[in-house]
């Protein structure tokens, strides 16, 4: 009895030990675990190479050279149609001469040989002139300064009252005093375009009235020849002789600060890629909140363009110190309130550009924005360094594009030139409604996804 009952007690103690060992039983309804398709395809990672045959690495080459070959192809089309814009401002620029007018305020003999010598026609001339009566300006010289201030005309260029009696009496009685510039004035406004005053007015205008000088003088000597007074005129004035007709240029308003040029051109690159992050922080802010999904519809474009004109107000702010910071005045024109405008002035102008872009970013995604960024500057910088009058008429869409209104107020603001009409609020409206339409199409669409 004793053995026996010893023998049962080791088998019990056994038991537990042999269901230790046993895997559990699985529960009722429950599918047994079967080895996942990512745990039997998926490879190592960090442990591959590019160049392996694996089915995996295969698969993700093969992604990642189309995505890859396929942005260099899209960047390779824009360099070829949008870059395109840019290159052409520039190419055999001026396509087009620039207006400019003759006014004759002498009526002699001066003022006949400079009318007839800057209306022959002259291939390499970049102005078109036009002889205006003079009878049109009633206030006399002052009157067409004041209109080329205004912008009625590129460059105007003068014979002054009495440039023949002057150069009649010098030549009847030697003057050593008479200098032969103040026949002759041109007028011009550098801070409209300097490119166009460097490059175009200046050089045309000084070519021909040099041209018209030197003729004039060789066609005074001969008459000179046999005058008891030659003697001395070439004693007391010989600058009578050499030069009896010259000119002088009176530049109104000069580009006197070098760093406008920073605002006018270099500076509103830098604006529409200050709005370009501020639009792509504010669409990450809002992925990372996952607001675009938690708010209805009049909640998410409320936060957008509160977001918007909020940032762009803050950032145009320091945008606009750092210019005062190294000393830009911008008190020509408005004295103590010109900040305010130069800053108002960047405000709209990240407004008319960042907006445009905020639209874009539903309709286009984040992938192709940058895209548009590239189109979107071409557009507007290739309209912003000469005249849009001597551009190909393809750039006549510049008088509506932000760059080209931003650059023609600041430099009202900056050197004191006329008053400039702009566009940039229609732009900040334009963008304004077409981001709501096209938030509502978005809405729209997610609305009958979900359904």
């Amino acid at each position: 009895m004793t053995s026996s009952n010893n023998y049962s007690d080791d088998v019990l103690r056994e038991k537990p030990t042999q269901d230790d060992h046993k895997a559990p039983e699985p529960l009722p309804n429950q599918p047994s675990p079967t080895p996942s398709a990512a745990s039997t395809c998926t490879p190592r990672l960090y442990s591959n190479s590019l160049l392996s045959s694996d089915e995996a690495i295969a698969s993700a080459r093969k992604v990642y050279l189309k995505t890859l070959c396929g942005g260099v192809f899209a960047i390779v089309l824009l360099i070829f149609t949008v870059f395109a814009l840019l290159w052409g401002a520039f190419f055999r620029t001026p396509a087009k001469n620039l207006p400019g007018w003759i006014i004759d305020f002498d009526g002699g003999l001066v003022g006949e040989a400079v009318v007839k010598g800057l209306t022959l026609p002259n291939p390499a001339s970049k102005i078109s002139w036009t002889v205006i009566p003079s009878e049109r300006f009633s206030d006399g010289i002052s009157q067409v300064s004041a209109d080329v201030a205004e912008h009625k005309i590129w460059i105007a260029v003068t014979i002054n009252p009495g440039a023949s009696e002057r150069l009649s009496s010098a030549l009847a009685f030697p003057n050593a005093t008479y200098d032969g510039t103040e026949a002759v004035t041109a007028y011009a406004v550098e801070a409209r375009n300097e490119n166009a005053f460097r490059i175009i007015l200046k050089p045309s205008a000084e070519t021909a009235l040099s041209m018209i000088s030197a003729q004039f003088a060789s066609q005074l000597l001969p008459t000179l020849v046999n005058s008891s007074m030659l003697p001395e005129l070439m004693t007391k004035s010989p600058r009578t002789l050499v030069s009896p007709i010259s000119y002088s240029t009176v530049n109104i308003h000069p580009f006197n600060q070098p760093l406008a040029t920073v605002v006018i051109f270099t500076g509103l690159i830098f604006v529409l890629i200050l709005s370009f992050f501020i639009v792509m922080i504010a669409n990450g802010a809002r992925e990372a909140s996952d607001l675009r999904r938690l708010l209805n519809f009049q909640s998410l474009i409320a936060l957008r363009f509160s977001s918007a004109f909020g940032a762009f107000f803050i950032v145009s702010l320091f945008y606009s110190l750092l210019s005062i910071a190294f000393q830009l005045n911008v008190s020509h024109k408005f004295g103590r309130s010109g900040f305010l405008v130069f800053w108002m002035m960047n405000y709209c102008g990240m407004l008319a550009v960042g907006l445009a872009i905020e639209s874009m970013m539903i309709l286009l995604t984040v992938t192709f924005v940058p895209f548009f960024l590239l189109l979107w500057l071409m557009v507007n910088v290739a309209v912003c360094v000469f005249p849009i009058e001597v551009l190909p008429i393809v750039y006549r869409y510049g008088y509506a594009v932000p760059f080209y209104n931003v650059s023609k107020i600041a430099r009202t603001v900056v050197f004191g030139v006329k008053n400039q009409d702009n566009v940039l609020s229609s732009w900040a409206q334009l963008r304004h409604r077409k981001e709501s339409a096209a938030a509502r199409t978005e809405a729209s669409r997610k609305v009958s996804v979900d359904n």
